[in-house]
């Protein structure tokens, strides 16, 4: 690629009228709106981002240093040399340069900058525009965080962009520096290394997930009230992981079909049709984790709904038991009440009351309570109070 073709490629007249992601008329850009890291006043230079920067010529490096300018200048002269930049959370400044240095397209480098992106590959001429996105279990506190990831791969370039601690790509460069056949094979086995170490990256997730959804399973079938919280809270990092892994395929699809068309190494064919196997299993892995999930939370609804019918059996046996106690208690009051209604009168002690003075008053008043009392008692019987 020529400097020439690098500067066109390059817009800097656009960027320096929106200053900063500001349009003409003022208002902020659509994409920097969503940009939650605010701009530094004065930015440091590109050079304290660079996590490692350095010059591989037949897959060795020759040249390692922070100065980008100095970097870009000598790999043109020499032969085969490969450019790999690695970028810590740069500011949208730094970032700018860097892209100015290598004439990245304006629209990649402002997804770069705004970042929370979701997992794409793009290309802009000889330039592929990768996002990644990292993923890593996290066992104290069972959660899985994200991390975001932009490789830009040029042809005698690589410049990777990292938004996040993961991935940590020195593990990346360390082992292809340990094989420099490998290396060797210009900035597309970059791109595998960096791809590789991404989905190789989600093995532990998918372990810490299943675990998870074990405990999960156990916790249902025990009756824990608090499971339905956590199957929510999986389901959501289950999800987030599915954006994470399922636009994989297709980006590895678009990589394997461009094969012929861009004179791929044979060799790196086979090393990427190995990850995109790689990435079909873990996204089939992340497709079933779902519908587990689903099953459960429709299994565990289940079970929540018999145990509420059965404490509701219960309650309206205990209800019915004390409405049956109820009925017996009023039986006998009501049975008790018409002998001392009767004995009450009677025992009022008026000198003018009838039958008060009545040979036969007492054996009646006797009768009287009792057949009132075996009344009831019959009326009650058959009632089914007593």
């Amino acid at each position: 690629m020529s400097s020439q073709r690098r500067v066109r490629g390059w817009l800097p007249s656009r960027r320096a009228t929106q200053q900063h992601g500001r349009r003409q008329s003022g208002s902020l850009a659509p994409e920097y709106s969503m940009d939650p890291r605010a701009e530094a006043a004065t930015a440091p230079p590109v050079e304290e981002s660079v996590v490692d920067a350095a010059v591989y010529v037949d897959g060795h490096r020759v040249e390692s240093t922070p100065n980008l300018t100095q970097l870009y200048r000598s790999v043109p002269q020499q032969p085969g040399a490969l450019a790999w930049i690695g970028l810590y959370q740069p500011a949208e400044s730094q970032l700018l340069s860097a892209a100015e240095q290598f004439g990245l397209h304006e629209l990649a480098v402002e997804d770069a900058i705004v970042a929370h992106q979701r997992p794409k590959l793009e290309r802009y001429g000889d330039t592929l525009f990768v996002v990644l996105r990292a993923a890593r279990y996290l066992d104290e506190s069972e959660q899985v965080r994200f991390g975001e990831l932009h490789v830009f791969v040029g042809a005698d370039f690589v410049l990777s962009v990292r938004h996040s601690n993961a991935p940590d790509l020195a593990g990346v460069r360390q082992r292809l520096e340990g094989e420099p056949s490998l290396l060797a094979r210009g900035p597309e086995a970059v791109l595998y290394a960096i791809l590789d170490a991404v989905v190789d990256g989600y093995a532990p997730v998918i372990a810490g997930l299943q675990n998870d959804i074990d405990e999960i399973e156990n916790q249902v079938f025990a009756g824990d009230p608090d499971v339905s919280r956590r199957i929510y809270e999986l389901s959501r990092e289950v999800i987030e992981f599915q954006r994470a892994t399922r636009p994989l395929l297709s980006m590895l699809d678009g990589l394997i079909a461009g094969f012929d068309k861009y004179g791929t190494d044979k060799e790196l064919q086979r090393y990427l049709r190995d990850v995109a196997d790689h990435a079909t299993t873990v996204a089939e892995r992340v497709d079933g984790f779902r519908q587990m999930l689903g099953s459960i939370l429709t299994v565990n609804a289940t079970l929540v709904s018999q145990a509420q019918n059965e404490e509701m059996k219960h309650l309206t046996h205990a209800s019915y038991t004390q409405s049956e106690e109820v009925k017996k208690i009023s039986s006998w009051a009501a049975i008790l009440f018409a002998p001392t209604l009767v004995g009450t009168i009677y025992g009022m002690n008026f000198d003018a009351m009838p039958e008060l003075h009545w040979q036969w008053g007492y054996p009646f008043a006797l009768a009287l309570m009792g057949v009132v009392c075996v009344t009831l008692y019959i009326l009650f019987k058959r009632r089914n109070w007593l």
